[in-house]
C-alpha cells in the first residue's frame, strides 16, 4: 500500500500528527483496493477518509467490509460510512446485496447516538423497502428496540438523571421514524401496543412521530382520536396537514 500508511485501528500519535496525516490522506489518491484495505485495517482517520473517497462497491464481500464499520467503532467512521451507504444505495450500487446482508446492522445503526447517522440509515433503509426479507427483519428489530425503550422508560422515576431518560427517548424516536416507513411489516398487535404507549409519553416529539404513523392507516382509531386532540400544536398539526 502506497504512502507508507501505518494501519492501526487508532489515531496517530498526537493531535498535531493526527491533523497532518489526516490532511495528507485527504489530499492523496488511492486505488479502490487500497481504500478497501484502509477500511479493513486502517486507523480512525484512514477509515474515515477511505469511506469518503470510495466511489463504488463491487461485490458482497466489499459491502460486508463497509458494514463492519457502521457500528461498534468511532463516530467519525460511522458517520462517513453511513453517508457512503446512502450515496451507494441512492446510485443503485449493489442494492440487492445491501438488502441481503444488512437488515440487522441497519436496525442497530438506526438507533445510533448520532442523529445524522440515524437519519442517513433510515433514508437508506427506505430505498430497500422492496426487498421483503430486509423489511421484515429490519422492522422486527425496530419493534424490539421500541419495546425495550418503553420498558426502560416505565422504570424511571423523577430522581433519575435526565440524560438517562433522554437516551431512551432518543432511541424510541428513531425507532418510530423507521417504523413510519415500515409499519406494515410489523406484527400489528405489537405495533398497536407500541403506538398506544407512545401516545401517552410526555415528550411531544414521540407523540408527533406516533401521529405520523397512525395517520397512514385506518386502524388505531382510539389512538388517532387521542392525538387529534393532543395538547401540543405540532402533534395536532399532523392531522390538519393531511
Amino acid at each position: 500500500m502506497k504512502n507508507d500508511l501505518n494501519l492501526e485501528n487508532t489515531y496517530y500519535d498526537n493531535i498535531d500528527s493526527n491533523f497532518i496525516n489526516a490532511f495528507k490522506l485527504s489530499e492523496s489518491e488511492f486505488t479502490h483496493n487500497e481504500l478497501m484495505d484502509m477500511l479493513k485495517v486502517g486507523n480512525i482517520p484512514q477509515k474515515q477518509i477511505a469511506a469518503i473517497k470510495l466511489d463504488c462497491i463491487h461485490n458482497a464481500e466489499e459491502i460486508e467490509v463497509l458494514l463492519s464499520n457502521l457500528t461498534g467503532c468511532d463516530g467519525k467512521i460511522r458517520e462517513a460510512v453511513a453517508q457512503k451507504i446512502y450515496t451507494l444505495i441512492t446510485n443503485n450500487n449493489n442494492t440487492e446485496s445491501f438488502a441481503n446482508l444488512s437488515p440487522d446492522i441497519f436496525a442497530d445503526a438506526t438507533i445510533d447516538i448520532n442523529a445524522n447517522i440515524c437519519r442517513l440509515i433510515v433514508d437508506s433503509a427506505r430505498m430497500l423497502k422492496d426487498y421483503e426479507n430486509f423489511s421484515f427483519v429490519y422492522t422486527n428489530k425496530l419493534v424490539t428496540f421500541a419495546k425495550e425503550a418503553l420498558c426502560e422508560l416505565n422504570k424511571f422515576v423523577f430522581r433519575d438523571k435526565k440524560y438517562v431518560i433522554n437516551k431512551q427517548l432518543f432511541k424510541l424516536y428513531w425507532c418510530l421514524e423507521g417504523l413510519r416507513y415500515f409499519y406494515k411489516y410489523a406484527n400489528q398487535d405489537d405495533l398497536k401496543l407500541i403506538l398506544y404507549s407512545c401516545s401517552e409519553v410526555s415528550e411531544y416529539t414521540i407523540r408527533e412521530k406516533t401521529a405520523q404513523i397512525v395517520i397512514q392507516t385506518n386502524n388505531y382509531s382510539e389512538i388517532k382520536h387521542k392525538l387529534i386532540n393532543d395538547p401540543n400544536y405540532y402533534v395536532r398539526q399532523i392531522f390538519k396537514s393531511s
